[in-house]
C-alpha cells in the first residue's frame, strides 16, 4: 500500500515537472542557442555531406578516438528501447499530438547537446590513461562562482548520473523480451545478459566504441528499413489517409485528442508531458552523459564533436518518428496494447516472424544503451576513486540490476524520468551560466582551407 501511495504521488511529481518545469527550461535554452547561433542545427542538417567532410578532414591527428566512432558510441546510449518502447508510451498516453512536441524537444535539445559536448571538450582533462575526463563532473566546477557550489554541484552531478547510468528499465526489458520470446529460464537469462552488459561497459570508452560501431550500423539499417517499409505501404495505399493521420498530430497538438477504441483520451498538458520527457529520456537531451563520452575525441576543436552530435540526436528523432508513425498507421496505438507490445504487433500485419526480428532489434538496442551508461557511470567513479571506484561501481550496478529485476516496467520508468529530469535541471543551470564561453562555427570546404593556410 505505501509503495502503490509512493508511486502515485511519484507520477504527479513527474507529470508537473515535464508539463511545466522541465519542458518550459529545455524549449527556453533551445530557443536561446538556435537564435544565438542564427540556427545553427538547421544549417548543419542542410549541408550534411560538406559538413562531416569538414569534421573528418579537421580531426585527422590528434590524441585520442576517431570522433566518428564516438558519435555511434554515443548513438548506442541514445538509441535504444527508449526509441521503440519508451517513446510509444508517449502515443499511448499523450496521443499523437505528442510526437508534434518531441519534435520541437529533439531540435531545441540538438543545440543543448551542442552546448554540453562543447563544454566538455573545453574543459576536458588528461585522465592519466591516455584518454580524457570532460562532461559536466568538470565544466559544472567552472560554472559558478560560489566555493560551496563549485563543489556542491559536479557532486550532485556525478550522483545522479551514477544512479541513471544503471539502466534497469532497459535491463528488464531486454530479459524479458528474451525469456518470453525464446520461453527460457528468466533468472538465467538475467544473469547470463548481466555478465554480458558489464564485459562491455566496463570497458571503457573504447571498447564502448568497438561494440557500438559495429552495433549501432547494423541497428539503425535493419529498422529504419524495416520501418520505411511497413509506413510506406500506408502511405501509398492509402495517401489521403495518411495525410490525414499527419494533420491529427498538429491538431492533437494543440487541442489533445479524444478517446478511441482503447486510448482513453489526453489532455494539451499531457501531450507536451509526454513527448518532451521522452525525448529527453530517448535522445538523452541534457542529460550529459554524453558530453563524458565524446571528450575523449581526438578533435582538437569543441566546435567540431559537438556539431557531430547533432547528426546524433538527428538520427535518434528519426527513429523516434518512425516507431510512433509505425503504430499509428497501423492503428495499434489505439488497441489498447502495452509499449512493449506494440511494434511486434505492428510489424505481424506485414512482416511473417516479426516478433523474433523485434526481439533482436530490442537486444541490440538495450544491450548498446546499456553498456554506454555503464562505461559513463565507471568513468565517473573511476575518476573520484580510482581503480577502488571501479570496484565500487561494478558491485553497485551488478546489484541494482538485480535487486530492481522485479519491478514492474512502468516503475522503473518513471523512476528513470524522474532522475533524468533532475539531471537535466543540474546540467542546464550550469550550461546556462557558461553559455558565453559556447561558440559556433559553421564547418565547411572554406573552413577546411583556411586551417590548412593556417598550417602552411
Amino acid at each position: 500500500m505505501f509503495i502503490d501511495t509512493l508511486f502515485s504521488a511519484l507520477t504527479e511529481v513527474d507529470d508537473f515537472f515535464w508539463g511545466y518545469i522541465g519542458f518550459t527550461a529545455l524549449i527556453a535554452a533551445g530557443l536561446y542557442f538556435t537564435i544565438k547561433s542564427n540556427f545553427y542545427q538547421f544549417a548543419v542538417i542542410a549541408r550534411p555531406i560538406k559538413t562531416l567532410y569538414a569534421i573528418q578532414m579537421l580531426s585527422k591527428d590528434g590524441k585520442g578516438l576517431n570522433p566518428f566512432r564516438l558519435y555511434f558510441a554515443s548513438v548506442g546510449g541514445m538509441v535504444g528501447l527508449g526509441n521503440i518502447v519508451g517513446v510509444i508510451t508517449a502515443i499511448l498516453i499523450g496521443g499523437p499530438g505528442a510526437l508534434f512536441w518531441l519534435w520541437i524537444a529533439a531540435f531545441a535539445g540538438m543545440l543543448i547537446k551542442y552546448a554540453e559536448i562543447f563544454l566538455g571538450m573545453k574543459y576536458r582533462v588528461p585522465d592519466g590513461r591516455g584518454g580524457y575526463d570532460g562532461g559536466p563532473m568538470l565544466y559544472l566546477a567552472e560554472a559558478f562562482k560560489s566555493p560551496f557550489l563549485k563543489r556542491a554541484v559536479p557532486l550532485l552531478f556525478c550522483g545522479l548520473l551514477v544512479f541513471y547510468s544503471v539502466e534497469v528499465f532497459q535491463f528488464v526489458v531486454v530479459v524479458d523480451t528474451i525469456s518470453n520470446t525464446w520461453n527460457l529460464d528468466r533468472t538465467i537469462v538475467m544473469l547470463l545478459f548481466l555478465g554480458l552488459c558489464l564485459y562491455g561497459g566496463l570497458g571503457g570508452i573504447r571498447r564502448l566504441a568497438n561494440i557500438a560501431s559495429t552495433l549501432m550500423p547494423i541497428f539503425i539499417v535493419g529498422y529504419l528499413g524495416i520501418a520505411f517499409y511497413v509506413v510506406g505501404i500506408y502511405l501509398f495505399s492509402d495517401p489521403a489517409a495518411f495525410i490525414t493521420m499527419i494533420q491529427d498530430v498538429f491538431v492533437s497538438a494543440f487541442t489533445g485528442h479524444a478517446a478511441t477504441g482503447g486510448f482513453v483520451g489526453s489532455s494539451l498538458i499531457m501531450a507536451i508531458q509526454m513527448g518532451t520527457s521522452r525525448a529527453v529520456y530517448s535522445g538523452d537531451l541534457g542529460i550529459g552523459y554524453d558530453s563524458i563520452i565524446q571528450s575523449e575525441s581526438r578533435a582538437k576543436s569543441p566546435e567540431i564533436q559537438a556539431t557531430l552530435s547533432i547528426f546524433g540526436v538527428l538520427t535518434d528523432m528519426v527513429i523516434c518518428t518512425l516507431s510512433i508513425l509505425v503504430v499509428l498507421t497501423t492503428g495499434v496505438w489505439s488497441q489498447g496494447v502495452s509499449a512493449d507490445q506494440a511494434i511486434s504487433i505492428a510489424f505481424a500485419q506485414h512482416i511473417p516472424g516479426a516478433e523474433h526480428f523485434v526481439a533482436l532489434l530490442l537486444i541490440v538496442a538495450g544491450y548498446s544503451t546499456l553498456i554506454a551508461y555503464l562505461a559513463v557511470g565507471n568513468k565517473i567513479l573511476r575518476r573520484v576513486g580510482g581503480n577502488r571506484g571501479f570496484w565500487i561501481y561494478l558491485i553497485y550496478s551488478a546489484t541494482t540490476f538485480m535487486a530492481f529485476s522485479y519491478l514492474p516496467q512502468e516503475k522503473i520508468y518513471l523512476l528513470m524520468t524522474l532522475s533524468g529530469g533532475l539531471l537535466v535541471i543540474t546540467n542546464l543551470s550550469g550550461i546556462w551560466n557558461l553559455r558565453s564561453n559556447i561558440s559556433f562555427n559553421k564547418l565547411n570546404v572554406a573552413t577546411i582551407k583556411n586551417v590548412k593556410k593556417s598550417r602552411t
